[in-house]
């Protein structure tokens, strides 16, 4: 079975790039949001394999959105994807429970790498 996985990003065009590299590599998306609030909803809705969430975002950035959900569901697989590679965002999303992270822009290879890092 497809591993199921939810995209949360603010740009749509964004969300479209990762689903794109995903559904062409054989994984389910199962789900989209724009925003860390939705994040949390979709992932209590959907319980996903895994997310691919930005750290950037209106109304709950992507750091808080992986403590919350991390808190409920202490086993959720998260990697954050962020345009900034800042090292203290990085230290902090690790720190909080993120798998991984994936430097924007993306590259192909490195985003399923990192996702079947996290889901084995």
């Amino acid at each position: 079975m497809a591993q199921r996985i939810l995209i949360v990003d603010d740009a749509a065009f964004m969300r479209m790039m990762i689903k794109d590299i995903l559904t062409k590599n054989g994984f389910d998306v199962v789900g989209e949001a724009q925003d860390g609030l939705q994040a949390v909803e979709k992932y209590n809705e959907l319980l996903p394999d895994l997310v691919t969430m930005d750290i950037t975002m209106p109304e709950k950035d992507g750091i808080t959105a992986l403590k919350e959900i991390k808190a409920n569901h202490p086993h959720a697989k998260i990697i954050m994807c962020s345009a900034m590679g800042q090292q203290a965002m990085v230290i902090d999303a690790i720190q909080a429970g993120a798998k991984d992270f994936i430097v924007k822009p993306f590259q192909a290879d490195r985003v399923i790498e990192a996702i079947q890092k996290a889901l084995n």
